[in-house]
């Protein structure tokens, strides 16, 4: 049996289907340990929404833990030397750490190893943690190391053997160490965060993970882009900071009916961007496909598009609700990245770059990936698609209750009238007109 083992918790912040924490807790005694990153504190992905909820996650996990007759460690500055010091302090044989698909989390883990390796102590890297499959378990026939178009990856993916969820370890017995102080907000980053933002972590994300399986699961294929219903799970941040897992989420989730297999779905397509991201790095930022787009240089109209005031209540009313909760619906986010890339012909990345700021769910591989799919330069098979918002409005928002309930400039504008407030004699007072002409609008 191993003496001494560290479980190095990143994107996986949970102790239920943890299968870092599984193999840690086989050890005499173990570090549970959190390093706030100095490297990604200072990178774009730290925004005020984003250590509001690492903040009350990192809380929930030391509770858990606290459970298991344990607690989280924590420390800040670089990974790899944090890390280093505990293997010195405590004699640690082995250091866990689930895998993950970006260009920088594939360079900490191989710093880590080189620097463990020093010391002669292993690391390990435990695969399916941070998806339902490891990025490599999916491929095509021919040869290729990804698949570049959903459906096929989808079909396949449904195949693939998974293992079944690993239970909570009942104890862990810890080695003499300091543990440190949980993070404030403020300490991990400035700012303000949306008025509405919802936080928690493993306790928080399972109970709504139980209520949505109880019942309003089975009407997501039917309901998902309604907008006024907000009929989706929300439980994109808590797989996005691994306080659920998306392994269990999936084996829980009934996909024999049509809601069930619809929410699978979208499982399957997080999972298919991160054995994109996996394979390809650079198309975190760098086109997926070189379509050679002419964007605009456009400063006005992106500022427009952020603060919600393009003239078009549809996109506004996303737009809006990003900043006020952090978080928006998949078809809100699909309107607002169309009007911009496609109608006003703005580069996806400034689109996904604020997308980074407020969504408190956003990571490299869905949210950036997601944009180039808009924007024509990803995945989608049929590239030059453009979203008409107003025909989006009549579609997801006949009644024009979503509009209004974001933008109070056309609150007093009855049903689908909401949509076209330049219709009114001379507009609506302090609302823009729109900023561009669709046909027929």
């Amino acid at each position: 049996m191993v003496g001494v083992g560290i479980v190095l918790f990143t994107r996986d912040l949970r102790v239920r289907d943890n299968p870092a924490l599984a193999a840690g807790c086989r050890a005499e005694k173990v570090v549970p340990l959190f390093v706030l990153d100095d490297t990604i504190l200072a990178g774009r992905a730290s925004t005020p929404n984003r250590a509001a909820f690492l903040a009350a996650a990192l809380a929930e996990l030391d509770g858990e833990l606290k459970g298991m007759g344990g607690r989280l460690v924590v420390r800040r500055g670089t990974v790899v030397d944090e890390v280093d010091k505990i293997v010195d302090r405590v004699g640690a044989d082995v250091v866990h750490i689930a895998a993950d698909v970006s260009g920088y989390s594939r360079r900490r883990e191989n710093a880590l190893r080189e620097r463990l390796g020093r010391r002669g102590c292993e690391l390990r890297v435990h695969e399916a943690s941070v998806t339902t499959v490891a990025p490599e378990a999916v491929v095509p026939s021919t040869g290729r190391d990804h698949f570049a178009v959903f459906t096929p990856y989808f079909r396949k993916w449904m195949e693939v053997h998974r293992r079944a969820p690993l239970p909570r370890a009942h104890a862990m017995t810890l080695p003499r160490i300091a543990a440190g102080d949980l993070p404030t907000v403020d300490s991990i980053c400035r700012g303000e965060a949306s008025p509405k933002l919802s936080v928690g972590g493993e306790t928080t994300g399972r109970k709504l993970l139980t209520e949505w399986l109880s019942g309003p699961v089975e009407d997501y294929a039917a309901r998902s882009d309604d907008l006024v219903a907000d009929a989706t799970s929300r439980l994109s941040p808590y797989l996005h900071f691994g306080c659920l897992s998306a392994s269990e989420v999936l084996h829980r989730t009934d996909v024999t009916g049509e809601g069930g297999s619809a929410f699978a779905r979208q499982l399957a397509w997080r999972d298919f961007h991160h054995q994109l991201l996996a394979a390809r790095p650079a198309v975190a930022w760098k086109d997926y496909h070189d379509r050679s787009i002419h964007w605009r240089e456009d400063p006005r109209a992106v500022e427009a598009w952020c603060e919600g005031r393009t003239g078009y209540p549809i996109v506004d009313a996303g737009m809006r609700q990003l900043r006020a909760e952090g978080w928006m619906p998949g078809r809100a986010r699909l309107i607002a990245a169309s009007f911009l890339t496609k109608s006003l012909r703005v580069d996806w990345r400034i689109g996904a770059d604020h997308f980074l700021r407020w969504l408190v769910d956003a990571d490299l591989a869905n949210n950036q990936l997601n944009w180039q799919w808009v924007a024509g330069t990803g995945t989608d098979t049929r590239p030059n698609r453009v979203l008409n918002p107003l025909r989006q409005a009549e579609r997801f928002d006949p009644d024009g209750v979503y509009v209004r309930r974001w933008v109070p400039e056309v609150a007093e504008l009855a049903g689908a009238a909401a949509h076209r407030p330049w219709r009114e004699n001379g507009g609506v007072a302090g609302y823009p007109g729109p900023m561009i002409d669709f046909v027929g609008m």
